[in-house]
């Protein structure tokens, strides 16, 4: 990043350049992160603590699945004296993996465990302070009281923690903010950065500096946002220590895979981020392989071609504000963004093949329909559809063959060289694809007069989504508020590597208020969902019939969902679960999501025990919560609503519930 940015915005080395943001060595055991050292990946299991056996063996999975850290809850001093037991049994066993004592409520637990294992992480939000969701107004002189009471209560940690040279993760939750910082900050970035902080000041004043930091949240952008401001306020202060990156409650399958990598991507691809984590509610073993593909890419980012640097931000990155455009047919203003279909390298024979993607044609009544995932338009290239399509959806073709076929629905794409050299009246609708270094006078100032172009912005650099983003950048600049499609290309990628790419890519770019259009060309066939490291622990999510078309489309939608650009689904917040889950967690969130997934805009969270309740379920409309052995807790947002109720029919209760606020809907 230049220096003649405003200081005040700055949050990593370079916008344009990619650099890893370096930070201090902290050692965990054996194993540093931060500073040179790589990305390293870690995850959590799921077994009860107490059963030594079960854990161990879990830890083993996880390890060969390629971690190199393994956290472990502790909820009590029994659970943090039998990580020794753990322990003991894995080094027999060969394995030397650095283990994590998980700590919320229990500052005793935490004690103890600090001189068992290499690390510990605790959440400010629940160790030793308050959180009863009451809004307090503190004076300066009550505010300063309840920080000398935490520190009290907090030192005696952080001496062990420095006798024994025991690390330790602050972890906030956005969910999990105490009264305290609530009553002063706000539920904010800000506000989960301070709450960290105030326990960091803590450490500092004894000389210990063994910390990573981590800014966890549900809603990537909240976490991403939040990770900025960290470091800005870390560099005020003079800090620099590590940080662990996650979105937590991500959730399981495809839709945790996407949200973690719009989150995780996003700060990796300004060289933010020493360790990672991708909370998914599966198999703990399943973890590891998405955190190492998503850190994998960045070992072979430079050298690439360089990207002009930015010289004044135009945007706000502590800050969501979306790109102001006008509107072109229903591309930008305050319209959602659009979806396009790829078809350019496929002849659509039948309308059957619209089916894949969302449009369902009845022969007998000669009427479409469409579900909650259709594309709003189609690129078809060259190929010319042999039928009417339904009523709304718009077909793109190439320019030379689209003045062939000049029907009521399609529009024509134009290469940059093609839309400066050509003359159309001023009320031609065209769509323009164009790259960063088409961005010249010439073009600026065509495009600059032309409120009927709708732009299109592709990227072959290998550090494509920063150029991407400097172009949007040099648009706002230039003060051109022509609504824009960004476009991404996967050649040959596996599916597994393009769902967590194009997240990263496109999601990247959403949760920082650019693009009016999604759009993903692949020309991968046969290849499509195999897994070229034959790792069994990499799932695809894919039908062998399926076509690549519902893949992709499926994929675009879940990153709209996951940026909150656009919603097309119910939206499942769900904890990956450990060793305080009091049910099992994959079984009932399939169970809840197979009942509700048809429920579009609504939010239910599924946690498998009350650390993870009311706070970490943050904005969900419905939480599921478990409270005790077969029993669940039920909340409308923060309010609890029904307590201690049987499992077995707390899931027909939930959807009661819903029903009562009238947020139900028959399945069609």
């Amino acid at each position: 990043m230049q220096n003649t940015i405003n200081l005040s915005q700055r949050y990593c080395n370079s916008l344009t350049s990619y650099s890893r943001y370096k930070t201090r060595e902290v050692y965990i055991g054996d194993i540093p992160l931060g500073a040179n050292n790589p990305v390293r990946i870690q995850s959590m299991t799921t077994t009860d603590t107490m059963n030594t056996q079960a854990t161990v063996e879990q830890t083993i999975r996880m390890v060969d699945a390629g971690c190199e850290y393994v956290r472990i809850t502790a909820p009590s001093k029994l659970e943090a004296q039998n990580l020794e037991e753990i322990k003991k049994e894995l080094r027999k066993r060969g394995y030397n993996v650095p283990l994590i004592a998980d700590i919320h409520f229990t500052p005793n637990a935490a004690e103890l465990a600090a001189r068992i294992v290499e690390k510990v992480r605790v959440n400010p939000g629940n160790y030793v302070d308050r959180k009863k969701f009451q809004t307090i107004e503190y004076t300066d002189s009550e505010y300063e009281a309840e920080l000398e009471r935490i520190r009290e209560r907090f030192i005696p940690l952080v001496k062990i923690c420095k006798e024994y040279g025991t690390a330790m993760r602050i972890g906030t939750n956005h969910g999990s903010l105490s009264d305290r910082i609530m009553s002063r900050y706000g539920d904010t970035p800000l506000g989960m950065v301070e709450s960290a902080l105030e326990f960091v000041r803590i450490c500092e004043d004894f000389d210990y500096h063994s910390i990573v930091l981590s800014m966890k949240a549900s809603n990537p952008q909240i976490m991403v946002q939040a990770y900025r401001v960290l470091i800005r306020k870390m560099e005020e202060e003079g800090m620099n220590y590590p940080l662990h990156l996650g979105v937590t409650e991500a959730g399981g399958g495809e839709d945790g895979r996407i949200k973690s990598a719009l989150g995780i991507g996003a700060l990796l691809e300004d060289g933010i981020g020493d360790t990672i984590r991708v909370s998914l509610t599966e198999d703990p073993e399943f973890e590891a392989p998405v955190a190492i593909q998503l850190a994998d890419r960045y070992k072979a980012r430079t050298p690439h071609k360089s990207i002009m640097p930015v010289e004044k931000i135009s945007y706000d990155p502590f800050n969501y504000k979306r790109r102001e455009t006008f509107e072109i047919l229903n591309i930008g203003g305050s319209n959602v963004p659009r979806v396009v279909a790829d078809f350019g390298g496929k002849r659509i024979e039948s309308v059957n093949a619209l089916a894949s993607i969302g449009y369902f044609y009845n022969e007998v009544t000669d009427k479409w329909s469409m579900n909650d995932s259709a594309p709003d338009f189609i690129y078809a290239g060259k190929n010319k559809l042999p039928f009417d399509v339904p009523s709304g959806l718009k077909i793109i073709y190439d320019f030379d063959s689209w003045r062939n076929l000049k029907t009521d629905s399609s529009y024509p794409v134009l290469t940059a060289d093609e839309f400066t050299t050509q003359n159309f009246p001023d009320y031609f609708i065209k769509f323009v694809t164009f790259n960063i270094d088409n961005l010249d006078n010439k073009f600026l100032s065509k495009i600059n007069s032309d409120k009927s172009a709708v732009l299109i912005i592709e990227t072959a650099n290998a550090h494509g989504m920063p150029e991407q983003r400097r172009a949007f950048i040099e648009l706002e600049l230039q003060k051109i508020n022509n609504p824009v499609i960004i476009k991404r290309n996967y050649r040959k990628t596996d599916l597994s590597l393009l769902r967590l790419y194009a997240s990263t890519d496109i999601g990247s770019l959403l949760i920082d208020g650019f693009g009016d259009g999604v759009w993903i060309e692949s020309d991968a066939h046969e290849e499509f969902g195999s897994n070229p490291d034959n790792n069994r622990y990499v799932k695809s999510f894919i039908d062998n019939n399926e076509t690549r078309e519902k893949s992709i489309n499926r994929i675009l939608f879940g990153i709209l969902q996951a940026a909150r650009a656009r919603i097309s689904k119910t939206e499942y917040i769900a904890c990956p679960s450990c060793g305080r889950t009091l049910f099992d967690l994959q079984e009932t969130t399939d169970m809840i999501r197979k009942k509700t997934e048809h429920l579009k805009g609504v939010k239910i969270a599924v946690m498998g025990c009350i650390v993870n309740g009311p706070g970490e379920m943050a904005d969900a409309d419905y939480g599921y919560v478990g409270s005790g052995v077969g029993k669940i807790t039920l909340y409308r947002g923060k309010d609890i609503v029904k307590r201690n109720i049987p499992s077995a029919g707390a899931v027909d209760s939930l959807i009661e519930l819903i029903k009562e606020d009238n947020n139900w809907r028959e399945p069609n």
